[in-house]
């Protein structure tokens, strides 16, 4: 283990990360002038410190350091600060790659507040580090060439300084360089704290990652809202259009008036399958937000072309509407949206599953409570095998429908038949 520390402690000192950090912390360093110059200016305006002069003595100069690092927390009062903090440290990688920093300002005071924090310590750490570099390096590589450079045995380092005297020249190279590992060890410890406090300090917040959370909460929403258009409109539009297909070939000898009606039905259903479908991809696309599209289909507009494409497949549509005193086109935009595809995914449940020839009783009923939609078809006798459907989609995309709307759904085989009962309600803002 001691080789294993001793073999990796030139990299710790040295390396490519090392020398990065200690390039960050002399950025702190210099970061921390203006802030040491205002507070000199401070203490020699109030006569502090004998007011002798500006940073005249390490005393005054700590004492500067300390008023100054006061003004740190109104770098809180700029919330692009953080920006400026997080691309340091992105671009010296002090934490590495997987830090786990979000971009943005810092929205909250709390974020602003430890912003500050990390400004104060890395100024501070800066300062030393940055002090110690000014000092240690040219005194360490002075001993080192001490010896051999004739020049350098004047005042501080001549013969008669005791220190170097006799040994004292000869053991003043290896004092130098341990001189200079003490530093690195010294810019590697803090450049490690540095690295610790990052995820802290500028790292998000409670606040931050619960609006982060929110965010990927309305994005799946959006996502999950895009994925059951999609399946509703596009599935039942494939499921209609090749049933039309199959059931023209079958007659196309026989009765060219039923073989001229399914291929209007899939001329139709594909040009408003197109629409419906730009229209999705117009919310995917980028710069598309103003794009004008397609409007969504609804129950007042589009329910009679909805039977005439489904009765086109050769399923039998009874349909019972009543449509209440106002007609469907009072209810509301959201609802009738709804309702038209939760009336399209009952039709195209009952293509799939009971197939052509099948009678559904349909029946939509609007009152001052609510709207109620109920489907009925009876069960195959045997079962068949169904076409894919996207991964049986339907029914959960009727339920979150529905539930979105603050309504109920029931759905289930019962005396040979099945059966699909929703109902929403049409409160104002439903």
């Amino acid at each position: 283990m001691f080789r294993a520390a001793l073999a990796a402690a030139p990299k710790a000192l040295f390396g490519g990360r090392a020398r990065r950090r200690w390039t960050h912390l002399v950025l702190g360093g210099a970061l921390a002038m203006p802030f040491l110059l205002a507070g000199s200016v401070l203490l020699v305006l109030l006569g502090v410190g004998g007011g002798t002069g500006l940073l005249d003595t390490p005393r005054n100069q700590v004492l500067s350091l300390a008023v100054g690092l006061s003004f740190v927390p109104l770098v809180a009062l700029f919330p692009v600060a953080r920006s400026v903090a997080v691309a340091a440290v992105r671009a010296l990688r002090v934490a590495g790659s997987g830090d786990g920093l979000g971009d943005g300002p810092a929205r909250s005071w709390a974020a602003r507040g430890r912003t500050s924090a990390w400004f104060a310590l890395h100024l501070v750490l800066g300062v030393a580090v940055s002090g110690a570099t000014l000092g240690v390096v040219p005194l360490g590589l002075a001993l080192v060439v001490l010896p051999p450079v004739s020049a350098l045995r004047g005042e501080p380092f001549g013969d008669s300084h005791p220190a170097f005297s006799g040994w004292g020249y000869v053991l003043a190279p290896f004092g130098g360089l341990a001189a200079l590992v003490a530093l690195a060890a010294c810019a590697a410890a803090a450049g490690a704290v540095l690295a610790r406090a990052v995820p802290v300090l500028l790292g998000p917040g409670p606040a931050d990652r619960l609006a982060a959370a929110e965010r990927r909460a309305a994005d799946l929403a959006v996502r999950n809202r895009l994925a059951r258009e999609l399946h509703d409109s596009v599935g039942h539009a494939l499921s209609a259009v090749g049933l039309q297909a199959a059931a023209a070939r079958r007659v196309l000898d026989r009765d060219p008036e039923f073989v001229r009606t399914a291929l209007t039905a899939i001329e139709e259903t594909t040009r408003r399958t197109v629409g419906e479908l730009d229209a999705v991809l117009g919310v995917l696309r980028e710069g598309d937000a103003g794009a004008p599209t397609a409007p969504a289909p609804t129950l007042a507009t589009d329910l009679d072309g909805l039977l005439r494409r489904t009765g086109a497949t050769g399923l039998r549509v009874e349909t019972a509407l009543e449509p209440g005193p106002h007609g469907l086109a009072a209810l509301p935009p959201q609802v009738s949206r709804e309702a038209y595809r939760i009336v399209q995914e009952a039709l195209g449940n009952a293509l799939r599953h009971a197939g052509t020839g099948t009678a559904v009783d349909l029946r939509v009923t609007v009152t001052a409570a609510g709207l109620e939609i109920t489907a009925e078809n009876p069960l195959p006798p045997a079962p068949r095998p169904a076409p894919r459907t996207g991964g049986g989609h339907g029914l959960p995309g009727i339920a979150d429908r529905v539930r979105l709307l603050g309504g109920t759904v029931t759905a289930g085989a019962h005396d040979g038949r099945w059966s699909l009962c929703v109902r929403l309600p049409l409160r104002d803002g439903a």
